[in-house]
């Protein structure tokens, strides 16, 4: 999957997890990611939508909150 839009910082080489980032890429670039969204309640990481479907829009079928997630995953 293509990661040139999303940032890295230049400390860590991290990348920054964006709410348009697909499920499936976030666990990709940031496997300890699972955890947290196994907590939020998201159990998309076994799912065939985390292939296609977008954080936000993920956020948006579970009732979440994206900002605060996006937090969480940021950390």
């Amino acid at each position: 999957m293509a990661l040139e839009n999303n940032k890295t910082t230049e400390k860590t080489g991290e990348v920054e997890i964006t709410r348009d980032m697909i499920i499936g890429e976030i666990i990709q670039v940031k496997p300890e990611a699972i955890n947290t969204l196994l907590m939020a309640g998201m159990g998309c990481i076994a799912c065939p939508s985390s292939l296609y479907e977008s954080l936000e829009e993920a956020c948006m079928v579970h009732g979440m909150d994206c900002d605060y997630l996006l937090g969480e995953l940021n950390k």
